[in-house]
């Protein structure tokens, strides 16, 4: 199968510049490329390191983002793994993909220079991607992401909810404790919420991306599901990431209201310089954020209840130890 000449379908200047401020939904054409077929697939997570392969399970309730677990593959080949997702409640996470597989980061990398193309002004940089491969009924929570996240969904089916900002149901406390570390990007959730979102089913061959901070949770809803999860930055999220963090900085070691979260003009400008200034001071530096790590709580096993078999507390441990 040719590769096709260009990524983005039917993308416009004026439909690109939507992306950083609506809830945007497009058309790709990942979802031709021959790397995205399970032989393929299979080659990619036999080479994939698995320090950087996440593994995890689920429950049903979309309110019990607790029931999220880390997991493990044992002695599990690639072949099994598949097997395991297509079965099972498995979510695999191939992390960093652009780091470990070249063909990746000439494909992501293909796809941001057709973005920044499309959409003139738009310069982008810290590209990462995720390969996201997962069971028909599995689900992730209710979250948000710090960078700008955009999900290219290739295989299956899946419905997105994504919550305005406008909303109101995300403080700016909230947004500021997940970026310090201080919180997880999964957030207590009420299904009442879905109310006030846009819902999506998304089909192969479409992607959607919000702004920045926007919450959003997903639901697979036929098949087993592949996707490519991508995340950068521009010069205006890093600012927007710089200015939360520099509001929760300053009433801590300042007091006072630093509770603006406006982005253009010399205060947010000067809020950032001063917040990059302190980090180079020791004893005015925020802590470095240190982000949360699940303990692996189960193994991957054909014989066990949607191939996910507890772990004895005993056998128990941090990803970072694995």
């Amino acid at each position: 199968m040719s590769q096709p000449t260009r990524l983005l379908e039917n993308w416009t200047p004026d439909q690109a510049a939507r992306m950083e401020n609506a809830i945007f939904v497009a058309q790709h054409r990942l979802h031709e490329l021959e790397m995205f077929q399970d032989e393929n697939l299979i080659e990619i997570l036999d080479a994939h390191p698995r320090k950087d392969l996440g593994i995890n399970t689920m429950g049903t309730d979309p309110e019990l983002h607790t029931e999220w677990q880390e997991g493990r593959a044992g002695n599990l080949t690639a072949v099994e793994l598949l097997e395991a997702v297509s079965r099972g409640r498995v979510w695999l996470n191939l992390r960093r993909v652009m780091d470990h597989h070249p063909e990746y980061e000439e494909t992501v990398n293909r796809l941001y220079d057709e973005l920044e193309d499309t959409c003139p002004g738009l310069a982008t940089y810290n590209r990462s991607a995720n390969l996201l491969i997962s069971s028909p009924q599995a689900i992730v929570y209710y979250h948000l992401d710090c960078p700008v996240n955009m999900l290219w969904h290739i295989r299956g089916t899946k419905r997105v909810w994504a919550y305005p900002l406008e909303s109101g149901i995300v403080s700016d406390e909230t947004i500021e404790g997940v970026l310090c570390g201080e919180k997880s990007e999964e957030l207590d959730f009420r299904t009442a919420y879905d109310e006030l979102a846009v819902e999506v089913d998304l089909q192969p061959g479409e992607m959607i991306t919000w702004p920045q901070h926007t919450p959003h949770r997903v639901v697979n809803t036929g098949g087993v599901n592949v996707s490519l999860s991508t995340e950068h930055m521009t010069k205006r999220a890093a600012r927007r990431n710089n200015v939360f963090l520099a509001n929760r900085h300053f009433r801590q070691v300042l007091g006072g209201e630093f509770r603006s979260t406006e982005l253009t003009g010399w205060r947010p400008a000067a809020k950032e310089f001063a917040l990059r200034v302190m980090r180079r001071i020791p004893k005015l530096a925020p802590a470095s954020p240190q982000g949360y790590k699940y303990p692996i709580t189960f193994e991957v096993d054909f014989d066990a209840k949607d191939c996910v078999r507890a772990l004895k507390s005993e056998d128990q441990r941090t990803p970072a130890l694995v």
